[in-house]
């Protein structure tokens, strides 16, 4: 697969499940608590977050 389907993929797992998408590309570390924590806090804040961190 090229990169901008991986990006995609990524996006779209991003949207349905936030700490899913962020997990998958950075693992258990920082990225992966804070997308969990937001998206306890709201569905929307874990969404754009996960969304900014895997574009970023």
């Amino acid at each position: 697969m090229g990169d901008s389907t991986m990006t995609c993929v990524d996006i779209l797992l991003a949207i349905i499940l936030p700490p899913l998408g962020v997990f998958l590309k950075f693992g258990c570390k920082v990225e992966f608590w804070i997308c969990v924590l937001l998206t306890l806090f709201g569905w929307l804040p874990g969404i754009i977050y996960a969304i900014w961190v895997l574009t970023k």
